[in-house]
């Protein structure tokens, strides 16, 4: 039996206007095509889907059967038009992030809040990018941006910088390293270091510092949410390194100092990692350009 959509749709339309001469005029077709129509579906099935007899026209116990089965599909094929009228218009689709840098799920939020007013048609979920391989899951199709500092060279990818940030030290306004104007390597021997619960590979102060120098603190201990990164070092049990634009409050605190990692002071770019083929799409540069007036809110503050 070859049932088509059409075919669920004269079913629908026969029970809800009750008559051949009203239906076919809805489904914009002549009374004759319709009845040629019911016919061939009939014929199909091996049963009458119809009373005909009755007045107005009545479905069948199977004619009910295959009413129930049109209510049922016809609403989610219609969802589907609607949704691939809206992809090819480029008003909706699909928004999935990863995010390789742990901040920037607190930069990243406002920023999504702004893009929802704008997008709502279009899906939005965040997945945290430490947890797996987020480039190569962007170009399976898995995740539709990165949130990335580590660009690579990569066929169908395109990197659109952000904006610029400097890891920071961070201790409590009683550390003895608050003298100092500048930190380096060398001061983190002894330490305890907080940091987020992150490989080091993925950390800006092992990979930009420490790693090269081959030096390693005392002691790390890692905490998931900046505010508590944040009140550790304030008691003095430990001290961090956070981007600027994270302790941008912290700077006007008299529990904290920041200072810069080494005399020149270390600078880092952040990207959105996209399938080149997808900035062509209207909501993808309008959430790059989203991320971008944030960040340099973020900074000005």
């Amino acid at each position: 039996m070859h049932i088509e959509f059409r075919h669920l749709r004269t079913i629908k339309a026969i029970h809800e206007f009750g008559g051949l001469a009203r239906a076919a005029e809805q489904l914009n077709i002549t009374q004759s095509a319709l009845s040629h129509q019911i016919k061939g579906i009939e014929d199909q099935a091996g049963i009458e889907l119809f009373v005909r007899r009755s007045k107005p026209l009545k479905l069948s116990a199977a004619g009910l059967r295959l009413l129930r089965a049109a209510e049922r599909i016809l609403p989610e094929i219609d969802a589907l038009q609607a949704e691939f009228r809206g992809l090819r218009a480029g008003h909706s689709g699909r928004m999935h992030i990863a995010i390789e840098c742990h901040a920037c799920f607190e930069w990243l939020f406002p920023v999504l809040e702004n893009f929802r007013k704008t997008w709502g048609d279009v899906d939005v979920d965040i997945r945290p990018g430490l947890a797996f391989d987020a480039l190569p899951a962007l170009m399976k199709e898995e995740v539709d941006l990165v949130v990335s500092s580590d660009p690579e060279d990569l066929p169908g990818v395109n990197f659109t910088p952000l904006f610029d940030y400097s890891p920071v030290f961070v201790a409590s306004s009683q550390h003895p390293l608050a003298q100092k104007p500048y930190i380096q390597a060398e001061d983190f021997r002894g330490e305890t270091l907080i940091t987020y619960p992150v490989e080091r590979a993925r950390l800006d102060i092992f990979s930009q510092l420490l790693t090269p120098a081959k030096v390693e603190p005392a002691a790390i201990r890692q905490a998931e949410l900046t505010a508590v990164i944040l009140l550790l070092v304030a008691s003095n049990r430990g001290i961090t390194v956070l981007p600027d634009w994270v302790v941008r409050e912290v700077k006007y605190s008299s529990d904290y100092i920041t200072r810069p990692l080494t005399k020149a002071g270390i600078t880092r770019r952040l990207y959105a990692a996209t399938r080149s083929d997808d900035l062509q799409k209207p909501f993808v540069r309008d959430l790059i350009g989203l991320a971008g007036t944030e960040a340099k809110r973020l900074q000005s503050a």
